[in-house]
């Protein structure tokens, strides 16, 4: 991998897309018998992989903005990663179909004779009905890809017009859409992933869900800022300054996301009605207790007690190995709130389970590899990118 120190351009890039697009596509062809296998089960699996590298692209849209609306220093130098994270948005619109082609398999609402037969469904069918439901899905990756594409385009501007005007446009941009960003997201997570289960409900699920999104983004930064390091690229420029804050924001999300799920879990235990402790239930018996506990040691006591110390925030590669273990646990968790609306009894993870997470992964590494090294690895023309650079904690 080659590597120009004085442009900030990664020149020789075709290794790394190319090596992940061969795996994705392998993945791909994979789950393309998985379909033909078990196609129930492919739906599911194909819902949740495809969840879980939306979840790191919305993360890099939420955090592009997050850093034009504060005004943050810091992380200029990581501006570049999270954009091409962004960009993936896009193009995940088409991994979406598969689920349509699913949307009997995976949601009971969409079934004409289970809502002849179920009351509720009746009552709720003006707003969970295939028509509406595709509209909304339209309109979520119309929001995402504007933003993205938006926010990107100005970002080049700036490279080349070094202007406030920039700045201010662009935090007028975020701004807008910061707001656009939390209801698309949180109704997306209700019809993609809460109406699995439409008898069920929670007012906090949406927030959940975002919950797990940024704090696996962030994650995957620090695990890309590591990558970048063992390659001798932006050594000196991203340093363990950086990386501190960027565990200190996944130390605090790993408290958030921890701290929804509680509230969610702690209303309902409360409340005990049976239709809202239903949903626990199914994910605490046959087996399912197992995969609940992992969420919570794996996805919130380990990288909490980990996370406390300064020295591995300060790390970069035993920060690295903690981002990598928050990505596999918010896998799980996408499992955990998908799987149980499949079959009642855990049946573990197998192939079917892991080629989609494999394929589209692989597509979007290779996706994100060309984005990222097409331009500069830095915003060369951010009027802060010096002051990024020599950031120190305080």
């Amino acid at each position: 991998m080659k590597y120009d120190a004085q442009t900030y351009q990664i020149t020789d890039q075709s290794r790394v897309q190319n090596i992940s697009l061969l795996v994705g596509l392998f993945g791909l062809a994979i789950s393309g018998v998985g379909w033909f296998t078990d196609a129930s089960r492919f739906y599911h699996a194909w819902l949740t992989a495809f969840l879980y590298w939306l979840s790191l692209g919305l993360a890099g849209l939420f955090f592009t903005m997050l850093h034009y609306l504060t005004a943050a220093r810091w992380s200029v130098v990581l501006r570049r990663i999270s954009e091409s994270l962004m960009l993936q948005l896009p193009w995940l619109a088409v991994a979406f179909l598969p689920v349509l082609l699913g949307l009997h398999d995976l949601f009971h609402w969409s079934q004409e004779e289970a809502i002849a037969s179920d009351h509720l469904l009746k009552w709720k069918s003006a707003y969970l009905n295939a028509s509406s439901f595709i509209v909304r899905t339209v309109v979520y990756f119309a929001v995402w890809t504007t933003l993205a594409l938006l926010l990107r385009k100005r970002s080049l501007a700036q490279d080349t017009q070094p202007q406030l005007d920039h700045v201010a446009g662009l935090r007028k941009l975020s701004a807008g859409g910061m707001l656009l960003f939390a209801v698309t997201v949180t109704f997306a997570a209700f019809d993609w992933l809460m109406s699995l289960e439409p008898h069920w409900y929670s007012t906090i699920f949406g927030v959940y869900f975002f919950g797990g999104c940024f704090l696996s983004g962030v994650s995957l930064i620090a695990v890309i800022c590591f990558f970048l390091r063992r390659n001798g690229i932006l050594r000196e420029i991203i340093t363990a300054e950086h990386y501190h804050d960027l565990g200190k924001l996944m130390f605090a999300f790993t408290i958030f996301w921890s701290y929804i799920g509680f509230s969610q879990f702690f209303l309902i235990w409360y409340g005990n009605i049976p239709e809202e402790t239903i949903w626990y239930l199914s994910r605490w018996e046959d087996g399912w207790s197992g995969v609940s506990l992992v969420l919570l040691f794996g996805h919130f006591a380990i990288p909490f007690v980990v996370l406390i110390f300064r020295a591995v925030k300060r790390s970069p590669m035993l920060l690295a190995l903690v981002a990598a273990w928050i990505l596999v646990m918010h896998w799980v968790d996408l499992y955990w709130l998908v799987y149980p609306t499949f079959t009642e009894q855990y049946a573990g993870v197998g192939w079917i389970e892991i080629a989609p997470v494999v394929g589209i992964g692989g597509v979007f590494i290779a996706l994100f590899w060309r984005s990222f090294t097409s331009r500069p690895v830095l915003p060369t023309g951010d009027l802060w990118l010096e002051a990024s650079i020599k950031f120190v904690n305080h």
